[in-house]
């Protein structure tokens, strides 16, 4: 796609998502390398991520959703496609005519899968400590009981999750792979996984059969804290719509929170929240240009934010000109931690209203 005169602009490098890709495959060189392609590919494009993924070698990916995978399956025919949260039972017929795998996290997904799909393939989910998704202990303990319903079951994987891989020294890592080991038992021909981006770093106790990268392609920092070995994917720009020289003292933005007094000159930039931009960091944020950064003054509105640019490294600065809002100066990390949030949710806060440029 080419560029546009559009006032957000967003750049994703998909050279820089296939080399993270190359990165995790070294790193979990004895297991399968899916990806996961949710929420629009982390708000990057489900579409042109895939393609590239699929080029780069990857077969398996997973998605959230129902709608999801059958976008998914639209966009890419042969590709094994899970979908992780979405399974009601009035949905099989759908998930059975698009070749889409359920990922099973209640004893009623698995009755119904079992008594509807008969023997299709599946993925099993097991809560290790996330108390969030997947079946207990005592869940399983029932299906044990239950020879019809685990002869009927074809479990292609069994899954679980990590609670707390960010943080590496974290107990509750090895704690988890411990439990999972154990309750898998249950299925000992089926392949497992427990290891998403920062369970990869983890080492290979933590790989089996397949792992399931998610923000590491996307150039994320995997861990909570430290230096990011993943390459950046993400820039997020917007461009000046107007620069004002400031003769007199004056309020800027809505609430009149902060006020600048001359000489001064202050850039407004044609993006706001409802790209996606984190309106927490009125007053806070920073945005690179010219080279250096350039703090971000007054609140951050639906559509427009707006910058000091008094400095002497900006007075080239012009109307028409993008500056950086997320990458490159403004590393993604760096800005989350600044908005009080992770580097997940300014990805998939993205608006799909903003020109995505792919190179």
């Amino acid at each position: 796609m080419s560029a546009t005169n559009s006032p957000v602009r967003i750049t994703i490098d998909l050279a820089a998502l296939a080399a993270n890709f190359a990165k995790l495959r070294a790193l979990a060189e004895s297991a399968e390398v899916a990806a996961v392609v949710k929420a629009n590919a982390y708000g990057l494009g489900m579409g042109p991520v895939a393609a590239r993924l699929v080029a780069e070698g990857c077969r398996t990916f997973f998605v959230s959703t129902l709608a999801e995978g059958m976008e998914l399956r639209r966009l890419q025919g042969s590709a094994r496609i899970f979908v992780l949260n979405e399974m009601p039972a009035d949905s099989v017929p759908l998930f059975l005519r698009h070749d889409l795998l359920p990922v099973l996290n209640t004893l009623d997904e698995m009755r119904t899968w079992a008594s509807l799909a008969t023997n299709a393939p599946a993925a099993l989910q097991i809560d290790t400590g996330m108390t969030r998704a997947g079946l207990s202990g005592e869940d399983l303990a029932a299906l044990n009981e239950s020879r019809q319903l685990r002869s009927k079951l074809n479990l292609v994987l069994v899954m679980s999750h990590l609670a707390c891989a960010d943080e590496p020294d974290h107990p509750m890592n090895n704690q988890q792979l411990e439990l999972f080991a154990a309750l898998r038992q249950h299925w000992p021909q089926a392949p497992w996984s427990i290891a998403n981006s920062a369970g990869i770093l983890l080492g290979p106790r933590f790989h089996g059969d397949l792992v399931r990268p998610g923000i590491a392609l996307y150039g994320g920092r995997p861990c909570a804290a430290g230096a990011n070995p993943m390459t950046e994917v993400v820039r997020l720009e917007g461009r000046v719509l107007q620069i004002r020289e400031l003769t007199a003292p004056a309020s800027v933005g809505y609430g009149a929170t902060q006020r600048l007094s001359p000489p001064a000159r202050v850039a407004t930039v044609g993006l706001g929240y409802a790209d996606g931009y984190p309106r927490s960091l009125g007053g806070r944020g920073l945005v690179f240009c010219n080279g250096q950064r350039a703090p971000l003054v007054g609140r951050v509105s639906m559509d427009l934010l707006t910058i000091d640019v008094s400095a002497a490294a900006h007075a080239s600065l012009t109307v028409g000109e993008y500056v950086t809002l997320l990458g490159g100066g403004a590393p993604l990390e760096e800005i989350a931690a600044l908005a009080g949030t992770v580097n997940y949710e300014l990805l998939t806060n993205l608006s799909r209203r903003a020109e995505r440029v792919y190179r």
